[in-house]
């Protein structure tokens, strides 16, 4: 999978806190994203954001082609 375009610390790190809180889930398509411990400082992640069900079939999809 690609390392993705947003940067886990500062964009997508928030995000997925918003949004779990929401009740919503956030995923880089593999993992959810809150539980993703940084090795760099400016790290990229693909993101996977929204209805807690269509990121999980989003998940499951990515999986049966990876």
């Amino acid at each position: 999978m690609p390392a993705g375009k947003l940067r886990l610390l500062y964009e997508a790190g928030p995000l997925a806190f918003l949004a779990e809180q929401a009740g919503g889930y956030a995923s880089d398509g593999r993992r959810r994203i809150l539980d993703i411990e940084p090795q760099s400082l400016h790290e990229r992640t693909p993101l996977f954001i929204g209805n807690r069900d269509l990121v999980l079939k989003a998940e499951e999809y990515i999986r049966k082609d990876g």
